[in-house]
């Protein structure tokens, strides 16, 4: 990695990120410093719509890296993670080579899957596993065999290092409780939901035609909307968007209350938080508003 990419100490992780329009606050800006000063992975948890995915995005960015996506589901296995054979070319061929020699685990035949990519490209790449809490534990298994000395077997090729810790960012929704051996691989950071001056800035940054009262009051209503037990609380571009939402209305006429009123369903996606909010929602837009 060149130095010149290498953000000097925390404050300049989080002025990198702003100008990516991503507002980190100290502690994340610290993990993420640390993360990549130490070669360890980051293991980054919080509810959906936090800005977890984001902020890998981020980090590719600051450094100037490819981001490499691994998304996470239930049932995923090496095959997906790691690498395959292209069975298709090599029996191909074979069938040209006739009797003569042929070597069918040539890397033309490789089909390199996020990990092994990320291995062989540490200091271009960032990897970024996505929702590793939706895997099972086999997979969390093979990963922490990865993440242990940053190298893969391939039984036909031999083994493959990485020749610079490459840079590894996990997210985790916390729906299951992740193993203590890959969280002690890694740095670790909580991302909450922003405050509402820390929201404020980010729909700015966001959201370019909104206007600062706007974004405010759409950061004090969310952050109270949050307390309420909903079913899907809204995340951070949810905010942005009824920011944004709300902005057009308002421009075609509907007063503030009202424009936020109707693009209520930008903020809320699911019927029975609407109902729940339907009462106190008049009340939260007063409050915020003013």
């Amino acid at each position: 990695m060149a130095a010149s990419d290498v953000p000097s100490s925390p404050e300049q992780v989080a002025e990198r990120f702003g100008q990516c329009r991503y507002i980190a606050d100290e502690p994340l800006a610290t993990a993420v410093f640390l993360a990549i000063r130490l070669g360890k992975p980051l293991l980054l948890e919080g509810v959906p719509g936090v800005g977890k995915t984001e902020a890998a995005k981020a980090v590719a960015e600051i450094l100037q890296r490819e981001l490499i996506r691994l998304q996470c589901y239930e049932g995923i296995d090496a095959q997906h993670a790691l690498y395959e054979w292209n069975y298709q070319r090599q029996l191909l061929a074979i069938r040209q080579a006739k009797k003569a020699e042929t070597d069918i685990y040539d890397d033309r035949f490789l089909i390199e899957r996020p990990l092994l990519r990320s291995l062989r490209n540490p200091e271009r790449t960032v990897l970024l596993v996505d929702e590793i809490d939706r895997s099972d534990h086999e997979f969390e298994a093979l990963l922490l065999e990865y993440l242990s000395d940053f190298q893969i077997s391939i039984p036909e090729r031999g083994t493959v290092r990485a020749g610079e810790p490459p840079i590894v960012i996990l997210t985790s929704n916390r729906t299951r409780e992740l193993a203590e051996a890959l969280r002690r691989r890694c740095v670790y950071h909580w991302i909450a939901y922003p405050d509402p001056v820390r929201e404020t800035a980010i729909i700015l940054a966001r959201a370019a035609d909104v206007a600062e009262s706007t974004a405010a009051a759409v950061a004090r209503a969310v952050s109270t909307i949050r307390a309420h037990p909903l079913a899907k609380p809204p995340g951070i571009s949810e905010a942005v968007e009824w920011a944004n939402a709300a902005t057009v209305l308002e421009k075609t006429g509907s007063p503030w209350p009202e424009a936020f009123r109707r693009a209520i369903g930008v903020l809320l996606k699911d019927e029975e938080d609407l109902a729940c909010m339907h009462e106190e929602l008049p009340r939260i837009l007063e409050e915020a508003l003013t």
